[in-house]
């Protein structure tokens, strides 16, 4: 018999189930030996990162092409802009997710919610129009600011802190992610390029819905999900709370079409918009966390080491969403598409490094597993991470260099192999930053915390969307050098500081 907990256990008044709240015990190993719950939410992962990265490999590509060819005629440095910007958006979001969620949602709600929102704008994105274009982008942005902070969160509450299966349960559940990650771009990436843009957004819509289904089949076996809020407002300010939520999306839509019909607000502007947000809301979600009294002492001194942390994932992913932005702008114009005869649409590139982390992500598990308490700190596994990343960068300076003219084509492996140490980097940082996470969070701002890990993403995408600018303005060395300098720099910086960040995020190993 299972030893999850099932939806039949008594709750306590307005809907709070006690057993639910835990993690299932130590015993339960029915999945791969880890909680059965870790199933339900790897899958739901394969199906949102199918969606979510199946058409955002082709969408730079879609916002790049003519308008002849169903794209909508932007240059290369603005189609990459406008992605990045949208990124932004995405994981700006996470923040009134997180919130959502800890205040009126609860995480299984605020999940199913958010994959609801996800799937409806991939149906929208489907129709061929500029409008449901944008439509469809903003619901995918609301619905993953819903989802991603929580369904990370709801890993976390699978184990108890001490429990030494936390960092492997997380790179399987990352494997799941990179399961998404590398069938979305060969399924969208093939309608994109051979049957219109329009087909490959309709496949991402169908991926998502298919997690939706398999989500709620599996929701028995999860920590805290039937509970409506772990600290839910008073009546009064639920009310007021609820009609700011509604009222607030519908009065800034109104406010940006005013503007945007006035001539003021142009695309240029709502991305540098986006970013000066982006810089803002981590740090006031920072200092709101650090003052608030609901942070005991201890809490807050393990906040301190969390901010380098911020800063390594926002140097990485820095990196990374390129993968997605400037890669696949470089992969499309200068680097061969066939290999060994084998003729592919150049979003192909971008399943590569989803494949990298399939292979990875198990290896990385099995190695966490064997040496428990003597594998490396968390800090030193996401410096080596940023390191990793910087070098993949570093990489596309040797192809790229020598050429008279941009007429060159490199060879497919090259970007292969800046996508291995891209994957690997990945690996070691995101899975080990989500864990970490989950243990430095202040109890009372437990899904915000994972919030705020996501808003490094969405600074980072920030800066991605001002930096993304040069491309095609400098010389492709120039720029993929400078980009991969910054990064090794930052991974230096990281571990320079491992010896306080040891001590500073204790009980964290």
């Amino acid at each position: 018999m299972s030893n999850t907990v099932t939806d039949t256990e008594p709750n306590e008044p307005g809907g709070r189930n006690p057993a639910a709240d835990q993690p299932p015990p130590g015993d339960d190993h029915a999945f791969l030996g880890h909680p059965r719950g870790l199933a339900t939410l790897s899958g739901l992962e394969v199906w949102e990162r199918f969606s979510f990265l199946g058409m955002q490999a082709i969408l730079v590509l879609y916002f790049a092409d003519t308008v002849a060819n169903g794209g909508l005629g932007m240059d290369p440095g603005t189609a990459a802009s406008v992605s990045a910007a949208y990124g932004t958006m995405v994981y700006l979001v996470s923040v009134a997710g997180g919130w959502l969620a800890d205040r009126i949602l609860g995480s299984y709600r605020a999940v199913l919610w958010g994959g609801i929102l996800i799937a409806c704008g991939h149906y929208a994105m489907a129709v061929p129009t500029t409008a449901m274009t944008w439509a469809g982008l903003g619901l995918i942005s609301a619905g993953t600011g819903l989802l991603k902070p929580n369904v990370a969160g709801m890993v976390g509450k699978l184990y108890r802190t001490d429990d030494d299966r936390r960092d492997a349960g997380f790179a399987l559940y990352y494997t799941g992610i990179n399961i998404g990650a590398f069938a979305g771009p060969l399924i969208t990436g093939w309608l994109g390029e051979h049957q219109g843009w329009h087909w490959g957004f309709s496949a991402a819509a169908i991926g998502m819905t298919a997690g939706l289904i398999q989500y709620v089949a599996g929701r028995r076996h999860l920590a805290g999900r039937t509970h409506a809020a772990e600290f839910p407002p008073a009546p009064d300010a639920m009310r007021r709370t609820v009609r700011l939520i509604v009222g607030g999306p519908v009065a800034a839509a109104v406010l940006c079409g005013m503007l945007a019909a006035a001539g003021w607000l142009t695309m240029d502007r709502f991305v540098d918009l986006l970013t000066l947000v982006s810089v803002i809301a981590p740090a006031v979600y920072f200092a709101v966390m650090f003052r608030s009294p609901r942070v005991t002492a201890a809490e807050r001194g393990r906040l301190r080491p969390y901010v380098v942390l911020f800063l390594a994932s926002v140097a990485f992913n820095f990196i990374l969403f390129q993968a997605y932005s400037t890669m696949m702008l470089l992969a499309s114009t200068n680097a061969r598409t066939t290999i060994l005869g084998f003729d592919f649409p150049a979003s192909w590139y971008a399943s590569a490094l989803g494949a990298f982390e399939v292979a990875l992500a198990p290896v990385v598990a099995a190695v966490w597993a064997r040496m428990g308490h003597r594998q490396p700190h968390a800090s030193n596994k996401i410096a080596i991470g940023v390191l990793l990343g910087g070098l993949s960068f570093l990489l596309m300076v040797v192809p790229t260099s020598g050429h008279g003219d941009d007429a060159y084509r490199m060879a497919a492996w090259w970007i292969v192999g800046s996508y291995l140490l891209l994957g690997l980097g990945d690996v070691l940082l995101e899975t080990s930053g989500m864990s970490a996470t989950t243990k430095l969070a202040p109890k009372a701002f437990a899904n915000q915390t994972m919030a705020l890990w996501f808003l490094s993403l969405a600074l980072a995408n920030g800066i991605q969307a001002q930096v993304v600018k040069l491309y095609g303005t400098v010389s492709h060395p120039v720029y993929f050098g400078l980009n991969g300098a910054v990064a090794i720099v930052a991974g230096l910086a990281v571990l320079a500081l491992a010896p306080w960040l040891r001590r500073t995020m204790h009980p964290v190993h």
